[in-house]
């Protein structure tokens, strides 16, 4: 999974390799090889990563849509933001080029919140015409061991909620509609 992801104002380009649980895995940062280790987790937000040999407590906020972290790294606070990263269609085989046609075909829901990233939906907090405020926690999505809580980005009533607890989700998905 390739990511843009900028730190304090400083961009990097961010591919993360997939690997079993517990299993260290390799993240290359600007095309530079490390590796990382899920040492512990503390408990939903709060974790301990080992980077090539050195340890770090990470505390993270709840996922909001789009918007910025502020997130801890023993116990310095960084402002982070992560942005999908695309490849030009001219580098891609076909079967890759094939299932990004797939992903770019989904059907753009006006009013949608999607999904930040690809997990299972462990929780749904509302119910089809909730009014709701800006920050109100809709669901909750597990990712990489990681409850996040989906919060809505705007105020508003739920129109529809296009998911369901225990189904995975795709980058991208929409996941309630808010009108």
């Amino acid at each position: 999974m390739k990511r843009e992801i900028t730190v304090d104002g400083k961009t990097y380009q961010v591919e993360v390799a997939e690997c079993p649980a517990g299993s260290p895995f390799t993240v290359k940062v600007n095309d530079k090889p490390r590796e990382v280790l899920l040492e512990q987790q503390l408990d939903q937000r709060n974790f301990t990563l080992k980077v090539d040999k050195e340890s770090y407590i990470v505390e993270m906020p709840s996922v909001s849509g789009n918007a910025p972290l502020p997130v801890k790294v023993n116990n310095i606070p960084f402002r982070v933001e992560i942005k999908s990263y695309t490849l030009k269609p001219a580098v891609l085989s076909p079967q890759p080029m094939l299932m990004q046609t797939q992903r770019l075909s989904k059907t753009v829901v006006e009013g949608a919140v999607t999904a930040p990233m690809a997990g299972k939906i462990v929780l749904i907090k509302v119910k089809k015409g909730d009014k709701v405020k800006m920050g109100t926690v809709l669901c909750v999505l597990e990712a990489m061991k990681m409850e996040n809580e989906i919060a809505a980005p705007r105020s508003g009533v739920v129109e529809d909620i296009m998911t369901q607890e225990g189904k995975a989700v795709n980058e991208g998905d929409a996941l309630i509609v808010l009108k």
